[in-house]
């Protein structure tokens, strides 16, 4: 009895976990250049006092899928799209350098190039500071470049160049602040052949009727699990009523 309970609250407990992975999958599904998380479930033996002869199911996070999104133009001169496997450094909030694909790009108010939320991008002395220009373009390699004030379109200016890499997927590892790093924990070298296109952008790569249908397939099997836990209350007060009939 108590067996068919473990049973039933272990695969409550971690189907809730692999919904919380699909809900954050379509909360993310207008994101740029978010990557969906892949879950997936695993048997594991309950370690304690005794033999593990006991099972249960684990829900994991494995992997990321790392299918590239649709690129979509905007004709904005800051927004970028990296072509092929390669990443955009940016500096993470606790100052560490991660990658990110989202290229929506802008100048804050300190003068510092930034994603939409606001982490400062690389380049190759650090985060890249913008001075005040009258124009600004960003080359296929990612060089920065642009037109000073008062100078004419065709007087551009190479300011800086964003650093863009390409580590083995394998080795990344994606963190609670939805940034990849590289799993060694230290930086990933610049990569020459990594190219942007500018003036686009990646979207999500979420499925959105995938990850629908993937969220009704969960919910059922919570509800089994609950259904299960009910069953087993049941059983167990008929077995204490026939004991007291005893």
């Amino acid at each position: 009895m108590d067996r068919s309970l473990y049973v039933s609250m272990s695969g409550a407990q971690q189907t809730m976990r692999a919904l919380q992975a699909n809900n954050n999958n379509l909360a993310n599904a207008n994101t740029k250049g978010f990557r969906a998380d892949l879950t997936d479930f695993r048997s594991m033996p309950v370690y304690g006092d005794g033999y593990p002869t006991r099972v249960y199911a684990m829900a994991e996070r494995p992997t990321v899928d790392f299918t590239a999104g649709t690129v979509r133009s905007t004709d904005r001169p800051l927004d970028i799209a990296v072509e092929g496997e390669g990443w955009i450094a940016v500096q993470a909030k606790d100052g560490s350098e991660a990658y990110t694909r989202a290229g929506d790009l802008h100048i804050d108010n300190g003068g510092l190039l930034v994603t939409a939320s606001g982490l400062p991008v690389i380049g190759n002395g650090g985060a890249i500071a913008i001075p005040p220009a009258e124009n600004m373009v960003i080359g296929n390699d990612g060089t920065i470049s642009i037109q000073p004030v008062g100078q004419t379109a065709n007087a551009l200016v190479i300011l800086d160049r964003i650093k863009l890499v390409k580590p083995d997927q394998n080795e990344l590892v994606k963190g609670e602040d939805g940034l990849m790093r590289l799993s060694t924990g230290i930086d990933a070298e610049a990569d020459a052949s990594v190219g942007v296109v500018s003036g686009a952008v990646e979207t999500s790569n979420v499925n959105m009727v995938d990850s629908l249908v993937n969220m009704i397939s969960l919910q059922r099997l919570y509800e089994s699990q609950i259904k299960l836990m009910k069953s087993v209350e049941e059983m167990d007060s008929s077995v204490d009523q026939l004991m007291r009939l005893s």
